[in-house]
Parts: structure tokens; sequence; C-alpha cells
């Protein structure tokens, strides 16, 4: 199995290091049927660390490891796969699956604008990422960083109009409280993605 450096080209991701491609070129059916598995792969690790929530008192919205897969997902796999993960994670949460946010489903939630925001956040990094946005302690920072800011753009005023409140009181039940577990989540990407790249560049 080919592998990659840290300094592997721009437009390479982990789960193309991972797992290769057999041609370059016109992708064949193995190569598509790769890219369906990790789609799948990315929903199904989206949904399970959804279930990992701890309710935030005042707020309808609990912190979960929902985010953060989302964001993996993202980086991990890029901006294709990454979208049509959280696409198929959102789709099958509004089908009824149970695995959103406390084993929920449906898009009548009052948190499902978080979900919507996941879908754009992934794309926007997995581009970053095929960029070299996670290959580096900084880059993968900024990585996140504007991921979440992407995830409460779209969640937060979500918020305000299903709950019916002011826009002032979305971001204190739906932003504010999140915050501190954010920095630890991104310190533990900033951590993680840079090391699975040199990892993987020992290795080649």
């Amino acid at each position: 199995m080919s592998t990659a450096s840290p300094t592997a080209p721009t437009g390479t991701v982990l789960a193309d290091v991972v797992f290769p491609a057999r041609a370059a070129g016109r992708p064949d059916r193995r190569t598509l049927a790769r890219d369906a598995v990790l789609v799948l792969g990315g929903a199904a690790l989206t949904g399970l660390a959804a279930q990992v929530s701890v309710p935030v008192p005042g707020s309808p919205v609990p912190v979960t490891g929902q985010t953060f897969a989302a964001l993996l997902v993202g980086t991990s796999l890029g901006a294709g796969r990454g979208f049509a993960s959280l696409l198929l994670y959102a789709l099958a949460g509004m089908a009824g699956m149970p695995w959103f946010a406390e084993g929920g489903s449906g898009a009548a939630a009052p948190s499902f604008g978080y979900v919507l925001g996941m879908m754009l956040a992934a794309t926007v990094v997995g581009a970053l990422a095929r960029r070299g946005g996670d290959r580096g302690v900084l880059r993968t920072a900024g990585t996140m960083a504007v991921g979440s800011a992407i995830i409460y753009a779209v969640g937060v005023p979500y918020l305000a109009l299903a709950a019916d409140i002011s826009f002032s009181q979305a971001v204190a039940a739906g932003l504010t409280p999140f915050l501190i577990g954010d920095a630890l989540k991104a310190a533990l990407a900033m951590g993680a993605l840079p090391a699975a790249w040199k990892l993987l560049g020992r290795r080649g």
C-alpha cells in the first residue's frame, strides 16, 4: 500500500493515504465502493459521537461529541465525502433514525440547525484539509475554529427562530456554554491530526 509523508501534495487528505485509490484518473468500482464505505463510516461515527451527551442547564442544546466528529470527518475525508457523510447523517435522522443528540430524530428540534451547520462545516474544513489545513498545530487550530464558527453561524439563528427567543438569548443558550468544550476539542484535534500525518510519514 502506498503512503505519503506530512508534506504530501495538496489535494490529499488522510483517507486518501490510509485507503488509497488503486489507480489515478477515472474512479473504478473499487474506488467508488471505498468512498461509499467511508461516507457510511463518517455518518455512523457522527451518530455514535452524538450519543455522548451532557445536558446544559437552561439550554435545549446539550454538549456532545457530535460537532467534533463532524469536523474530524470533514478533515479526514475531504469536502465531497465529508459533505456526503453529514448529509446522510442528517437525512437518516430526519427519516426517524434515533442518532441525533440524546437519541433524537426528526427536524423539529431547536438544535437541528447545528446539524445543518455541520454539513457546511464538514465541507469547508474538508476543503481546507486538502490545502494542508490539518498538517500542523496552528493550521489545524485555524481549521477547527473556522468549522466551529460555521456551525454556530447556522445553529444559533436557527435556535432563535425554532425556540422563539431573541438572538442574544440564543447566543447565551446555544453558544457561550460550549466555548470551553470547543477549545478542548480543538486542542485534541491539534494533537491528533498532525500526529497522524507524522506517523504516516514515518511509515512511508
